[in-house]
Formats: C-alpha cells, sequence, structure tokens
C-alpha cells in the first residue's frame, strides 16, 4: 500500500507510526514508535516526536521543536519555532524515571510561540496563546494570553489570533472574523 504522507528522504520514521493523509514530515526529523498524527500536518526540520505523541489533524510543528512522550495536542495546534515540552517533573540523569512521564494536553486551536517551555502536567486550554519565550508553569485558560518567565496572563485571544478587548458589559468582538465573545466570571467564550 503507498503511503499518504510525505516523509523527506533525510527524516526518520519509526515502525510502527500512524501518520494521516496529507501530512508533510520535513529534512532530518525524527518521528518515534507509537506516534499518532491526523490528517494534514506539518512538521518542520529537526523535529523530535518521542515514543506514543499524539497529534490531532492540522497540527504545525515548526523547525527544531521538541514534543517528549505524555503530550497530546489536539486539532490545529501550533508548535513555534524550538519550543520545548518537558515530561519529567523533577528529572535526573543517575535516576530512570521512563514510564513516570507526566501528561500535557494542548487543547484544539492554541498556538505556542518560539522557544516557548511547557513544564509537563501543566495542559493549555482551547485557543490560548502563549507567546515567545515563556515558560508555563500552570494551567492556562481557553482563550488565554500568556507571556514572560514563569507565564502570566496578560489578556485573552480569539480563535483567529487577535487580542480581544471587552466592554463593560463583558463583551468582545474579534476584528478579523467579527465572531463575538463573552467574559464571564473569570472565563471567556465565543457566543457567536
Amino acid at each position: 500500500m503507498e503511503k499518504e504522507y510525505f516523509a523527506h528522504e533525510t527524516a526518520i520514521i519509526d515502525k510502527g507510526c500512524e501518520i494521516g493523509k496529507g501530512t508533510k514530515i520535513w529534512h532530518f526529523s525524527h518521528i518515534m514508535t507509537g506516534c499518532k498524527m491526523g490528517e494534514n500536518c506539518n512538521i518542520g526540520q529537526n523535529v523530535v516526536v518521542s515514543p506514543d505523541v499524539v497529534l490531532g489533524n492540522n497540527v504545525k510543528v515548526q523547525n527544531n521543536v521538541s514534543i517528549y512522550s505524555g503530550v497530546i495536542c489536539e486539532d490545529d495546534v501550533f508548535l513555534g519555532p524550538s519550543m520545548v515540552f518537558t515530561n519529567v517533573t523533577n528529572p535526573r540523569s543517575a535516576v530512570n524515571r521512563r514510564g513516570q512521564y507526566t501528561k500535557t494536553l494542548v487543547k484544539k486551536g492554541a498556538s505556542i510561540g518560539a522557544n516557548a517551555t511547557i513544564v509537563c502536567g501543566h495542559n493549555i486550554g482551547e485557543y490560548a496563546f502563549i507567546g515567545a519565550g515563556a515558560v508555563v508553569v500552570k494551567e492556562v485558560l481557553p482563550y488565554a494570553l500568556v507571556v514572560g518567565n514563569p507565564a502570566k496572563q496578560l489578556g485573552w485571544m480569539s480563535e483567529y489570533g487577535h487580542r480581544l478587548n471587552f466592554d463593560k458589559n463583558g463583551l468582545a468582538e474579534c476584528p478579523e472574523s467579527h465572531e463575538k465573545y463573552e467574559l464571564k466570571e473569570g472565563k471567556v467564550k465565543k457566543i457567536s
């Protein structure tokens, strides 16, 4: 059976991976045993996808990203250049903690900026936006904009990646899509 994805000749894909139709894997990337990738993903140059990682459909992984075991990225996630996930909270070279990996879930539509670090066990909400260089050490709410080290929330983002400015009634509109959002009790939801 002919494969339905593209892999550059320098990419290494271990046995036992599932790779969806239309996915592209570029130069010097290593996809390890047991990985599952959805359709239409783009895996940039020099990317490591460790065993048993799960990527949904349309996930964009930029160059030099490390996605370690325990990470799940839902559909439409963007992982910026050189960002990294961890999977052990207290690593030591002389102590083997394989099988003790802490899970991290990146929900649908979230974007993680260049050189950001996601410390394991801290989930990223739907359409959250993690700024370049941020170090995430706690849960990130859906639609939240977080920046810095340690990452702090600065505001809220639309599904199209625009900063939301809420009025006195807790309502905001995305300037590109014109979808409307509501901020209520410290949480944002799309209302149209």
